[in-house]
């Protein structure tokens, strides 16, 4: 899936930004999601508990966020900008990520 707006990206995009040290993954996911498998390098932040962890996040670089397809993702990066961040989401989330056969942990 590629990017249909500008506050997305498609996954193999955002991995390029990662590998660059330009941005890094959000996962928004809930624990049991995370635990399943996500994103390689990134860091997990429930989407109900970003607003209270805003500090742990860098400004310096991209925060790419990520869920299961996009949706979650998609209201995080909106929240994030909202907040001075710049912030994309992932399309298609952590399925296209494994589609793309990118870096995944569990």
């Amino acid at each position: 899936m590629t990017a249909r707006t500008s506050i997305e990206i498609s996954a193999p995009d955002a991995h390029a930004l990662v590998t660059d040290g330009k941005a890094v993954v959000v996962d928004v996911r809930e624990a049991w999601e995370w635990d399943s498998g996500h994103a390689a390098g990134a860091k997990h932040i429930p989407l109900y508990g970003l607003g209270a962890r805003l500090k742990e996040l860098p400004r310096d670089r991209t925060i790419l966020c990520i869920c299961a397809s996009g949706g979650r993702s998609l209201g995080a990066a909106e929240y994030l900008r909202s907040e001075g961040f710049d912030a994309r989401s992932i399309v298609g989330g952590t399925s296209t990520w494994v589609l793309h056969r990118l870096p995944v942990e569990a």
